[in-house]
């Protein structure tokens, strides 16, 4: 197995959560890829473990995403204000949802 195999990390419950973990990992030098996201337009049609939208990672970049991974499950984030306008954020986020600025600015 080399280092640039990749490998199924978490199951997503649909597009949305997907992609939010996808950029929560990406904001961590992390490389992700998506699987799965065409059957999500069959949900309902389909059992909801074939419709699950799948994160892929390296074998190499595989033990610090899991660490990431079951922090966002333990959902121990933080809300925070934006320095930049003021608006209250989800702690998952890094970029404020109203002014795209870094919750370190």
């Amino acid at each position: 197995m080399t280092d640039q195999q990749w490998q199924c990390l978490y199951g997503a419950s649909n597009s949305l959560e997907a992609h939010s973990v996808k950029g929560l990992l990406e904001n961590m030098g992390i490389s992700v890829r998506l699987t799965g996201e065409a059957l999500a337009a069959a949900a309902g049609e389909l059992p909801m473990g074939v419709v699950e939208v799948q994160l892929w990672v390296t074998a190499a970049q595989r033990p610090q995403a899991l660490v990431i991974i079951e922090s966002y499950l333990r959902n121990d984030y933080r809300d925070w204000y934006c320095r930049h306008c003021g608006e209250l954020n989800q702690g998952q986020f890094e970029l404020c949802w109203q002014c795209q600025h870094d919750s370190a600015e």
